[in-house]
């Protein structure tokens, strides 16, 4: 209530003002008039600024600062090369136009430039491929998932992992649940955060930047992907998709997984525990570390064992990769 009372104390203020102190010669009323509508402007504005994060104020300042000299430096040099009065007079109003009004545009859209980090890490390694400075989000599933800590231990993933403010939410939810199993992936999504923060090689940040507009939290991803123009790491398939569909580089945990599979061929011998029956008779059932189905010939009696077994086939299938092999004994 009490900010309702100052705005309007401001707008009476500044009406006020241009009534008993019209600017450009104007009759009083014409001044209060003049008065009203700028102070209406300048609450609208309060009121967009209020819902701005600062870093995109401080930015959109600064872009708009930069754009203004800028735009006064070009037409300064047109000045004086030109001869025609009337021509330099309007390029230089256009300049100082224009200039700021693409500063403040990129100040607000890619707010990012702007961070006092990204400008000291552009100045000290200005060298550095534009893929080292590159910006990747991750998504809940891969957080939750706890590989993406992994692999970032190992210094495969370059550039800055950045985590949305909406994505800690989400986590903190699942984590708030009152579903055993829910509530337990939600403290492991915060336990690899937290891993990754600490111990990881790469260098993270937290993104306040928030779309109130958008309700779905992978819809505001991927704006937020578009904004920052930065990848966007999942094992989510349907946000794979979608995001991809937009135009966006997706990085997808399950696909490297696929990809850095060992290599099986007919006539190498492997070495595998034999966990249950297989459809067949005689069949026995194995899985290799990644989680791949090895169905051998001649091993039922062999359950609860580990064995050689010299693949005979691989198949792959829809759902994945299937090996199958023969037991050949003792021998």
């Amino acid at each position: 209530m009490g900010i309702f009372i100052f705005r309007f104390f401001i707008i009476v203020l500044i009406t006020l003002t241009g009534y008993f102190f019209p600017p450009f010669h104007l009759a009083p009323y014409f001044g209060a008039a003049t008065g009203f509508l700028l102070s209406i402007v300048i609450v609208y504005l309060e009121t967009r600024i209020r819902k701005s994060q600062f870093k995109v104020i401080w930015s959109s300042t600064i872009g708009t600062l930069a754009g203004v000299l800028l735009g006064w430096g070009l037409g300064s040099i047109y000045q004086t090369i030109a001869s025609d009065n009337s021509t330099t007079i309007f390029i230089r109003i256009f300049f100082l136009l224009i200039m700021p009004y693409i500063g403040f545009l990129v100040g607000t859209r890619k707010f990012e430039w702007l961070e006092p980090p990204h400008l000291l890490h552009f100045f000290k390694e200005k060298n550095v491929k534009s893929e080292g400075r590159s910006y990747k989000l991750l998504d809940t599933s891969v957080i939750i998932d706890g590989r993406i800590a992994d692999i970032c231990d190992t210094g495969f993933i370059g550039g800055t992992l950045v985590i949305p403010q909406f994505i800690l939410k989400e986590l903190q939810f699942v984590a708030d649940s009152a579903d055993a199993m829910k509530r337990q992936r939600g403290r492991r999504g915060l336990d690899v955060l937290d891993h990754i923060q600490k111990s990881s090689q790469v260098s993270t940040i937290i993104s306040e930047v928030d779309f109130p507009e958008v309700k779905e939290v992978d819809s505001k991803l991927i704006e937020l992907a578009k904004q920052m123009d930065a990848k966007i790491i999942t094992n989510d398939f349907n946000l794979n998709k979608v995001a991809q569909l937009q135009g966006l580089h997706v990085l997808n945990i399950n696909e490297l997984a696929n990809a850095i599979k060992p290599v099986v061929l007919p006539g190498e011998t492997i070495k595998v525990f034999i966990l249950k029956e297989g459809k067949e008779k005689d069949q026995g059932v194995a899985y290799l570390d990644d989680g791949t189905m090895v169905v051998v010939d001649n091993s039922r009696k062999m359950i609860g064992q580990n064995i050689d077994v010299t693949v005979t086939s691989v198949l792959q299938t829809t759902v994945g990769k299937m090996i199958f092999g023969r037991y050949n004994g003792d021998s």
